[in-house]
């Protein structure tokens, strides 16, 4: 038995008839009455009565095409089911993203994917940037923006976004009137700075160390949201990036720009071990879009 004899046998149950069988198929009739026969031998039973040159299906033929109608309909389903993971995915995008971008720019090219793609279910993790790495590289989620001082072993990786840093100063500080803040102007205040092991931190303290300029680091924190915050309240001075303060309550905060240029720059991360969907691929051009 073999899948030729198979679809012959369902065409002939379906169509009634051997000619009619045979132009479904696009064979010949005798092709068709002689592949029926190959089937009779191979299953033991004979599948049609030959009546006035009419092929009447036995009960035998019945029962059979019943299961033969079965497994199409499954084969059905998975032709069914490869199309929608060709068009869509899988239905569903696991996204992590760290606190900077994942308050503003996430959450834009969300929307503007979801408006192409409204039947993909999204999930969105806001995490510390080495869970983010964690999850991607586990493959638990599917992509991943992350800080650049991660371990980037087990992820595939490129730089998403790197932009030089904005002063953030709190309304009415003598610095807000200046036009541009230089490092000298740090010397002794008060100021909100990320934890040593960050890498934006890392850039400015070689650059206030060539200074020789000592802030008085009061608060230290992973988070730009909560550098952001602090500011606000009046506790220091900080630099943030400006996609970090994008939707953030501008009335109690003055950014002023920082020279020389401090960069703070973010990753997109991906799975290492499996190429990207076609659904990945859409999203990540709609980051990007979003940048």
């Amino acid at each position: 038995m073999n899948l030729r004899q198979i679809e012959t046998f369902a065409a002939v149950m379906r169509c009634g008839t051997a000619s009619r069988a045979a132009e479904s198929l696009g064979v010949t009739q005798p092709a068709v009455s002689r592949t029926i026969a190959e089937l009779e031998r191979s299953v033991g039973f004979p599948l049609f009565a030959r009546i006035r040159n009419r092929l009447v299906p036995t009960p035998e033929a019945r029962l059979l095409y019943a299961d033969v109608e079965a497994a199409f309909q499954g084969i059905d389903t998975i032709r069914a089911s490869a199309a929608r993971i060709r068009d869509r995915g899988s239905g569903e995008l696991r996204v992590a993203s760290l606190s900077a971008l994942g308050g503003s720019l996430v959450p834009r090219a969300i929307g503007r994917f979801r408006a192409h793609h409204p039947e993909v279910r999204v999930t969105l993790m806001v995490l510390s940037s080495r869970e983010v790495r964690d999850l991607v590289a586990s493959g638990q989620f599917d992509v991943g923006l992350a800080a650049d001082e991660i371990d980037t072993t087990g992820v595939a990786h490129q730089v998403f976004l790197s932009r030089d840093a904005l002063c953030a100063i709190p309304l009415g500080h003598p610095l807000a009137d200046k036009p541009v803040v230089v490092p000298a102007d740090l010397q002794g205040l008060p100021f909100v700075a990320y934890v040593p092991e960050d890498r934006a931190r890392q850039r400015l303290d070689a650059l206030l160390a060539a200074e020789k300029v000592t802030p008085d680091i009061v608060v230290e924190t992973i988070y730009a949201s909560t550098l952001y915050a602090l500011v606000a309240e009046g506790v220091g001075v900080g630099l943030v990036s400006p996609a970090a303060v994008d939707g953030l309550d501008p009335s109690r905060v003055v950014l002023r720009p920082f020279e020389p240029g401090v960069q703070i720059r973010s990753l997109l991360i991906l799975p290492s071990d499996r190429p990207k969907s076609e659904i990945v691929r859409i999203f990540i051009d709609a980051l990007m879009a979003a940048r």
